[in-house]
């Protein structure tokens, strides 16, 4: 894991959110399956014709350990582009967690393997393997562009790209901003109502 993985890993996207503008969040209908569940690393990126799911098999075999698949279902609700069977062959070749504009099935037996998912929801229907699909190409998901090898961090919150070649950049400005906000709560709570009151005079007053 690369030094920016690591940083990624320990900031909340809420931060990293606040580094980037707010311009590269995925829309807030793609959550995690439990609010636990959290990601950040490189993206293998699968584009996948609707209802069709082969290429995310395809996907799995090209990914490198602690990679996150991030599928571009076309927002397809109907069928699901992985199920635990498939999850379980993600995780145990060492993939991260999946991002998917899309859904998923075997929810249950998807949470026990505590594999991190992050989808619009979840369905009872599997995908079809008529063929077509790609791999690590350009791809748009959650009103979003991921290209291969961007940054996915995930969390409760939500979901964020960075682009590889911001990274480094991103990860000082959301430490930054991080700092900040904790040098802030600091001073809001030092004296209870009496320091709560004198901030929020400053900050109505400007």
């Amino acid at each position: 894991m690369t030094k920016v993985e690591v940083s990624f890993q320990h900031l909340p996207t809420t931060a990293i959110s606040d580094a980037t503008g707010g311009h590269t969040n995925l829309r807030s209908d793609i959550k995690p399956l439990a609010d636990h569940f959290k990601v950040a690393g490189r993206a293998v990126t699968v584009r996948l014709p609707d209802g069709e799911n082969g290429a995310v098999l395809e996907a799995i075999r090209a990914a490198n350990e602690g990679d996150i698949l991030v599928i571009d279902a076309k927002g397809n609700t109907n069928r699901a582009v992985a199920g635990d069977f498939v999850i379980s062959l993600a995780k145990g070749i060492g993939v991260q967690g999946f991002v998917v504009d899309g859904v998923i099935r075997d929810i249950a037996a998807i949470r026990e393997l505590n594999f991190p998912v992050f989808s619009l929801g979840t369905t009872v229907a599997a995908g079809n393997k008529n063929g077509g699909g790609q791999v690590n190409v350009p791809i748009a998901i959650g009103g979003v562009t991921v290209h291969p090898g961007d940054y996915i961090i995930g969390d409760v919150d939500g979901v964020i790209v960075v682009p590889q070649q911001d990274a480094e950049k991103i990860v000082v400005a959301a430490e930054a901003k991080l700092e900040k906000d904790e040098k802030r709560a600091q001073e809001a709570h030092a004296n209870g109502k009496e320091s709560i009151i004198a901030y929020l005079d400053k900050v109505v007053a400007k």
